[in-house]
């Protein structure tokens, strides 16, 4: 990979960059790349941002006892022994 500096970019050229980053969870840089590839007719093997939703499939999966339970067994662990901090 390289670098490059762009010189010149208006400030409202780069408030739309900084906004449209920021609406699809992605750095300036990697829409810059994306951008200029996409304009140059290249496509990439793999996309430069990755989203990870490994848990997706456990979330909501607790029936209300279940949650219930969790909560009371993990409820010790935000108790702090002042003793131990003395």
């Amino acid at each position: 990979m390289t670098n490059l500096s762009i010189r010149g970019l208006g400030a409202e050229a780069l408030a739309e960059l900084k906004a449209r980053a920021a609406h699809e969870d992605a750095s300036v840089n990697t829409l810059v790349v994306r951008l200029i590839e996409q304009g140059l007719g290249h496509q990439r093997a793999k996309p430069l941002l990755r989203r990870h939703d490994d848990l997706d499939a456990l979330a909501g999966t607790w029936r209300k006892n279940e949650g219930a339970a969790f909560e009371r067994a993990t409820a010790p662990f935000s108790e702090v022994d002042r003793e131990l901090w003395k």
